[in-house]
């Protein structure tokens, strides 16, 4: 169980780290799917 309180914990910390950059690429993958769409 406390591996698994500790397992947990590590994983928000990296997810709260690396939100930004998750949020970014989202942001680019989003912009450019719209980009194709009105290209077509």
């Amino acid at each position: 169980m406390q591996t698994l309180t500790a397992g947990y914990r590590g994983l928000s910390l990296l997810v709260g780290l690396n939100l930004d950059r998750i949020i970014a690429l989202g942001v680019i993958a989003g912009s450019l799917a719209v980009g194709a769409y009105f290209a077509s």
